[in-house]
């Protein structure tokens, strides 16, 4: 049952993006065009940038001890937005922005105790 559920939500959401693009298409006009034509390249600018901030956010979280998960989950969920950007439609350009929007967990680098106190207990030795 749930399949038949997912099947018939994946053969109406193209449906519904033709529908909605035609109503806007009679309210907006050619904007609606350059919005589609805008967000895909957007999309494509965005999932070429991840490309290249993911192995950097995946070594910063990984030094500052944070699971790797935490930069898959980051990149795959702007990954998804770029994709979404690319298909034409408003409701998936809405559903990219939401993901975007969402806030994505950074890395806490821990305080260190010098840098609470400014004293750093140690010996010394002076060399003239």
């Amino acid at each position: 049952m749930p399949i038949l559920i997912l099947l018939i939500i994946l053969l109406c959401f193209p449906a519904l993006e033709i529908y909605t693009l035609f109503q806007l298409a009679d309210v907006i006009g050619w904007w609606l065009a350059v919005w589609l034509i805008g967000s895909a390249v957007l999309g494509f600018l965005l999932i070429r940038e991840e490309k290249f901030a993911f192995f950097g956010r995946l070594v910063v979280g990984i030094q500052s001890g944070q699971h790797p998960f935490a930069a898959i989950f980051d990149s795959g969920k702007t990954l998804v937005a770029g994709v979404l950007l690319i298909f034409p439609g408003v409701i998936s350009d809405v559903i990219a922005l939401i993901l975007l929007i969402i806030p994505s967990r950074r890395p806490k680098i821990p305080v260190s105790s010098a840098q609470e106190n400014d004293v750093i207990e140690g010996t010394y030795r002076r060399e003239e």
